[in-house]
Parts: C-alpha cells; sequence; structure tokens
C-alpha cells in the first residue's frame, strides 16, 4: 500500500488533508509538533483526530522552538493580537521557519518509513500570507528533500510533497472536509488556547467566516 506521512497540527487545514490523503487510499502516518507553543489544545486534538482517522502511527515530535521565540505563539512576553480578518500584513503569529522545520522531520520520518509522499494544509491565498505556505517554498523544499534523502537520490524513490490546497481559501476546504466527513468539532484553531476558544484572534475569527461563508455548521462552535 501507498504511505504518506501527514502534518498534523489539529486545526482545520490538516485535518482536511488527512481525510483527503484518507480518500486517496494511502496508509498514514501522522506526524505532530510540540514545539514550545502557548499551549497544547492543538496537540490533544491531534491526537484524537488522528485516532479518528485510524492512522497507522502518529508521533509527536518535541522541538524547543520557545528558546529563541520571535513570534506570540512561542514568545509568552508577546501578545496574541485581536484579529483582523482583511489583514494584509504578516501578523506576529509568524513562527521563523516553522514549516521548514517540519517538513524536514517529516521528510526524516518518511524516508524511514518508506513513505513517499507527504502532505502538508498550506495555503498561499489564506490571509496570512506566511512565507512558508507558498507555492515557491513547498516546491523548494520538494525539491530539497529529494537531494537529500538516500531513498530519493540513490535509490530513485522520490519524495512528494502535496500542498492540495495551495490555492484553495479556507472557505473551499471547509466545503471538501464537509465532504468528506472531517470531524470538525474535534479540530482547534484558536491561538489563545483558553479553556474554550476565544472567538477574536485571526484564527477564531477566519474559521468563524469561512464556515458562514461555506453554509457549514462548526461542531466546536458551541465551545466558544
Amino acid at each position: 500500500m501507498k504511505r504518506a506521512v501527514v502534518l498534523l497540527s489539529g486545526g482545520l487545514d490538516s485535518a482536511v488533508a488527512l481525510w483527503l490523503a484518507k480518500s486517496e487510499g494511502y496508509e498514514l502516518y501522522t506526524l505532530s509538533f510540540d514545539y514550545g507553543q502557548r499551549h497544547n489544545k492543538e496537540i490533544m486534538a491531534a491526537a484524537k483526530i488522528a485516532e479518528l482517522a485510524e492512522v497507522k502511527s502518529h508521533r509527536l515530535v518535541t522541538i524547543n522552538m520557545d528558546q529563541w521565540g520571535g513570534s506570540s505563539l512561542t514568545d509568552k512576553s508577546m501578545e496574541v493580537e485581536d484579529g483582523d480578518v482583511d489583514r494584509t500584513d504578516i501578523p506576529v503569529t509568524y513562527v521563523p521557519a516553522r514549516n521548514m522545520v517540519f517538513l524536514s522531520i517529516a521528510a526524516s520520518f518518511a524516508e524511514a518509513v518508506e513513505a513517499q509522499n507527504i502532505f502538508i494544509g498550506v495555503s498561499q491565498v489564506d490571509y496570512s500570507g506566511y512565507v512558508d505556505c507558498r507555492e515557491t517554498f513547498i516546491t523548494a523544499m520538494e525539491n530539497a528533500i529529494n537531494q537529500g534523502t538516500v531513498m530519493a537520490a540513490e535509490h530513485h524513490k522520490p519524495i512528494k510533497v502535496h500542498a492540495p490546497f495551495i490555492y484553495k481559501t479556507k472557505t473551499e476546504e471547509i466545503l471538501l472536509g464537509a465532504q468528506l466527513g472531517v470531524p470538525f468539532e474535534h479540530t482547534w484553531s484558536c491561538y489563545r488556547g483558553g479553556e474554550k476558544p476565544c472567538g477574536t484572534c485571526d484564527s477564531c475569527l477566519l474559521r468563524a467566516k469561512a464556515f458562514r461563508e461555506a453554509g457549514v455548521i462548526d461542531g466546536a462552535a458551541d465551545q466558544q
């Protein structure tokens, strides 16, 4: 059976990516990260989602990116600002080179389990404009992975980095996820990580907007 490593944060994008890979018949290996973020809500959500998807293996990798901070998600001296759905600048929630780090580790995991596919739920049309969510970055990382793994460079088994939502909006992702049966009620989006979603950070506002535009009921909305 063809195998895929899916980067699973516990949020909407990665959950839909996982269910998409599942629908395409991959044997699934999920990878989540405790990277020193403000809370563990998304880590707990990822574990539950992996269980529901009946993945072959779910791994949690610890990387202490909070040692150097640089983001309101990893540096508690910085505030998570209130959201703005019309934002055009890159917000302080950007974690320096996070997806570069995650994809590098995913490549190591993929080679170890002989998976020729990595799924990541990034979108360059999302509000943030994060540089590590753009197609040029994904293409460059795929090339680096295939130059730097024995499986690809020597055994001629290239690794494909799938970014199926690179040109999709969150609304389109939700519509796809609804068709695939994604358990949205178990996903977590809030940056602040309180007992309940704050409803006012960028992620909460964009989630609410996308569900509203999709005409889909957010099963997690009653948590707010």
